[in-house]
């Protein structure tokens, strides 16, 4: 399987990288490295996360307020990652995304 991140997943990557650079250069590279573990974790057990519907699923990183939000696309054998989500700001956010 592949790993595809939509546009609004990758900016919001971005800006809490941003975010956590700004406080401390470490932080954000510390945020990547827990992203890029949960990517990891997904590709290993794409159906291990918790369910938030018939479709989509996130797991939550570690030692930051965050998730990944993604869904299995078995036809083209690929994890989209549809939102890089603060767990708690706008909790629906992902909905309507492809």
């Amino acid at each position: 399987m592949t790993v595809v991140l939509i546009r609004e997943a990758e900016v919001e990557l971005e800006e809490a990288f941003d975010h956590y650079d700004a406080i401390l250069s470490e932080l954000g590279v510390r945020l990547l490295t827990q992203f890029r573990r949960g990517v990891d974790q997904i590709l290993r057990h794409p159906r291990g996360w918790q369910r938030l519907d018939d479709t989509y699923r996130r797991y939550r990183l570690r030692r930051f307020p965050y998730g990944i939000v993604y869904r299995i696309d078995s036809a083209k054998q690929e994890i989209v990652i549809v939102c890089f989500m603060h767990l708690s700001r706008k909790p629906g956010i992902w909905r309507g995304r492809e």
